[in-house]
């Protein structure tokens, strides 16, 4: 079980704030998942608009959210970071369903499992949970691209 806080994830994602969607990785096995989360709060700058008096988080930030732990497991797995030249696009989403709405206060727990790779693009399924209920689920794919 390996964990990771903000300042080790950051050695993984080139996101910043307020594009950083992951708080914290509370578990990673190389080549096979990842656990983390966001914790929603209403501080964040996209509730002014979506949607005044009823904040509701964007679903697409959900799956951006998602992506990036998929990112995180990417390089974990390959042994590369964003320092050595390295950014994760996206190649593609399948199979998107939302459940559940994500509000303040949520803690939105995902996880990503890796399910194959061809040439440097690479597939994660990916859930995420607000206190054990799925919020939302896809099939992600990321390339990996020198920059």
């Amino acid at each position: 079980m390996t964990m990771m806080d903000i300042l080790e994830i950051r050695e993984y994602l080139p996101q910043r704030y307020p594009f950083l969607l992951v708080d914290r990785v509370t578990n990673v096995e190389a080549g096979k998942f990842i656990h983390g989360y966001k914790n929603v709060t209403v501080n964040e700058e996209f509730f002014l608009g979506h949607f005044p008096g009823k904040p509701v988080m964007p679903g697409v930030l959900i799956l951006e959210g998602m992506a990036q732990l998929a990112g995180i497991l990417g390089f974990y797995t390959t042994g590369k970071r964003p320092v050595d030249g390295f950014i994760y696009l996206y190649a593609g989403i399948d199979k998107v369903r939302f459940k559940r709405q994500v509000v303040p206060g949520d803690r939105l727990d995902m996880q990503a499992e890796f399910t194959g790779s061809k040439l440097n693009i690479y597939k994660f399924s990916c859930r995420a949970l607000v206190d054990g209920e799925v919020a939302a689920t896809a099939d992600i794919l990321i390339a990996e691209q020198a920059v």
